[in-house]
């Protein structure tokens, strides 16, 4: 999968990208709403050379894609999509920017393109999100994207040393604005 958007190009990692992707990954203020941190480059290595052979085909795996600038090739982000292993019809999501591109609107474009695939043809019929609550400016990234909150489960994970809330986000292809089908 490669996608592009006006200012982004969405594909895969390279192995050039580990220093990058550790980077950001690594930084508390990001890792703290995440479930995987690098423990090293090496770590970061080895996952992006696991990912070249990742496949939405593949039931019950995340397929990890860079978030890049289309102008220079910086990696700026990353990207994960999991289809569950029972066939319903549903996506599952996340989106890590890193700190010093944050608030520039690049998630919310990248995943514009990202639900425009995922609701084309072959047309998945829900993608979902799962969110700290404390991730304040993801949950309202997630609401502009027209998604609606539909759980709020207390302290259902263990993150990083603690049991923290999980809020879940989902739309359906029918609801999704950039959908000509919508109601």
């Amino acid at each position: 999968m490669e996608l592009h958007t006006p200012r982004l190009r969405l594909n895969a990692l390279h192995l050039d990208d580990a220093e990058e992707l550790f980077a950001y990954r690594a930084d508390p203020a990001v890792f703290r709403y995440q479930g995987w941190c690098p423990a090293s480059v090496v770590e970061a290595r080895n996952f992006i050379e696991r990912q070249a052979g990742a496949s939405l085909d593949t039931p019950d795996s995340w397929v990890q894609r860079a978030i890049r600038r289309r102008d220079s090739g910086a990696l700026i982000g990353d990207l994960g999509i999991h289809v569950p292993a029972e066939v319903d019809g549903s996506v599952e999501f996340g989106v890590t920017i890193a700190p010093a591109w944050q608030g520039r609107g690049y998630a919310t474009e990248a995943l514009r393109e990202v639900f425009a695939w995922l609701f084309g043809p072959p047309r998945h019929r829900r993608i979902q999100a799962s969110v700290d609550p404390r991730n304040l400016a993801s949950m309202a990234m997630l609401r502009s994207l027209g998604m609606r909150q539909e759980a709020h489960h207390l302290e259902s994970l263990w993150l990083q040393g603690e049991w923290v809330d999980d809020v879940v986000f989902a739309l359906l292809a029918r609801e999704w604005r950039g959908d000509p089908l919508a109601h």
